[in-house]
């Protein structure tokens, strides 16, 4: 909850209206191994549908008496037209590898948890722990422009429901029983379980808890006039680790 914001900006191609999505910030080692770096994570296509240099993040604020207080705080997307973001090296090959990371500058003083990079599953966790269809999945995102009366995104549930899930080298992206709304995307996909039986045997305590993906939007029917199914398509958290480390060593801000 705390890592995931609404992020929003002029519609390109469309005057007059606004295109938003979720991102959720995942913390970046810094070289000298203290601290990390800020890197905002979503959909590439949701930085891509943003006009001009600058995006809006929705960001909270907690006050003394526990409530919040949410505003907008503009971060650099483009210098001069130039995107600032790193795409995945597929994304304009592969549409199905959609995912960018870009480093951002956040206001001192939020309640934000920056996601460790180890967070981000591999192929080997969703294989150590048996990750398989059936079990459940949970997203953070922003449908239809909704959030909390605080700023906070909608928490949602589904299931798995696509096979097999790797190696994501070849199913790149995993199918997950939910419905899809506008400013679902790019939002994190997490998986969270205890006393889990994997490898033929339960295994007592917990929690197991890592990021499966990023949401990237709603299956079509390609043969039947695209139309939408309730199944949201999810990209590897591969994919984010590979593009966040498509990002210069540094960042530019501190």
């Amino acid at each position: 909850m705390e890592s995931t914001f609404k992020i929003q900006g002029p519609k390109k191609g469309e005057h007059g209206s606004t295109s938003f999505g979720t991102t959720f910030l995942v913390g970046k080692p810094k070289p000298e191994g203290k601290e990390a770096y800020y890197v905002l994570v979503t959909a590439a296509h949701v930085l891509d549908e943003i006009d001009g240099d600058t995006a809006q993040l929705l960001i909270r604020k907690k006050k003394a008496d526990s409530s919040y207080t949410s505003g907008f705080w503009p971060i650099r997307i483009r210098d001069k037209g130039k995107d600032l973001y790193a795409m995945h090296k597929e994304y304009e090959s592969d549409k199905r590898v959609d995912a960018a990371a870009l480093y951002v500058d956040m206001p001192n003083g939020l309640d934000i948890t920056l996601l460790a990079t180890d967070f981000l599953a591999a192929d080997s966790k969703l294989d150590e722990f048996d990750v398989h269809p059936g079990d459940e999945l949970f997203c953070l995102g922003f449908p239809l422009y909704v959030g909390t009366e605080s700023g906070f995104p909608i928490l949602r549930s589904g299931t798995i429901a696509s096979y097999p899930l790797t190696p994501t080298s070849i199913y790149k992206n995993l199918l997950f029983d939910i419905t899809v709304f506008e400013g679902n995307s790019g939002g994190p996909v997490y998986f969270v379980d205890r006393n889990r039986i994997y490898k033929g045997r339960a295994h007592l305590g917990g929690p197991i808890q890592f990021v499966v993906g990023l949401l990237k939007g709603e299956v079509e029917a390609i043969y039947y006039n695209k139309q939408e199914i309730s199944l949201a398509v999810v990209v590897p958290a591969r994919y984010i680790i590979e593009t966040i480390n498509l990002l210069p060593p540094e960042s530019p801000h501190r």
